[in-house]
């Protein structure tokens, strides 16, 4: 049967692990996902990936327990639905700031009667045409969705958007939401990190899941104190270049005239 063992990890409260997968490639997403961490979020927002690069990046993660996630280019029911007919198991939706916007990213998430997604047997999440696993009948229990606050009105409307049936978690960017709060990439300020506690609990009060990003092992141990239990802990792309400038870096400073 259709399980998206990610949402049942959830549902008992337990901390997870993810990292983003930016460079659409199913290499970066195969190292990853046999890593074991618990789920990759495949970014389609900030990310040059397609939907056949989404696909192989899918394949790549089969026969692994980590869970395909999709960071959705934006809050559009037919990106969404395509995303969902290539495989992931839930979709990260950035720039949700109202309930009725909320209320339309879940509604585009699940097939009628709960939503609008096009019902179709033969794409690849349906195993096409076998409807593989009932994934028909279990989609809507199955799928996970979350979005994304990142603006000071999301954070004035979340009691309303944690009202929306059908939303599992919250994911707090919090470069956009220091960005658009007029403290441009720089989330440390004092107004920034009351935004994010007042976002915080409201999550956990409502029974969602909390998510976010992280920049170090340190800050990870923090967040999941305070009830994280989504945490992604590195990006393939970013990895790679820091490794790489540690590397040409330590090189110069041995061999400064090679």
């Amino acid at each position: 049967m259709f399980e998206n063992i990610l949402k049942t990890k959830l549902k008992e409260g337990k901390k997870t692990i993810g990292a983003w997968a930016q460079l659409a490639s199913p290499f970066t997403a195969e190292i990853m996902s046999s890593a074991g961490f618990d789920w990759l979020m495949l970014d389609h927002e900030h990310a040059p990936g397609d939907i056949l690069n989404l696909i192989s990046q899918i394949q790549a993660m089969k026969g692994t327990q980590c869970v395909p996630l999709v960071r959705a280019p934006w809050n559009d029911f037919v990106a969404i639905k395509r995303i969902l007919d290539a495989g992931a198991q839930g979709v990260l939706i950035p720039y949700v700031n109202t309930r009725e916007e909320a209320e339309q990213a879940v509604k585009a998430c699940k097939y009628p009667p709960e939503g609008i997604r096009g019902v179709a047997a033969s794409p690849r999440a349906v195993g096409y045409g076998q409807n593989t696993g009932n994934y028909l009948q279990r989609a809507n229990d199955q799928i996970y969705i979350m979005t994304a606050v990142e603006t000071p009105e999301a954070v004035e409307n979340l009691d309303e958007i944690l009202q929306v049936k059908g939303l599992d978690g919250i994911f707090i960017g919090p470069m956009d939401l220091a960005s658009s709060m007029g403290y441009f990439g720089d989330p440390s300020q004092a107004e920034v990190q009351a935004a994010i506690q007042t976002v915080e609990q409201k999550v956990r009060a409502a029974g969602k899941a909390l998510a976010t990003t992280t920049g170090t092992w340190e800050q990870a141990q923090k967040l999941f104190e305070r009830g994280y239990q989504m945490l992604m802990l590195m990006a393939d792309g970013g990895a790679l270049a820091s490794l790489a400038a540690q590397k040409v870096k330590q090189f110069r400073e041995q061999y400064p005239n090679g």
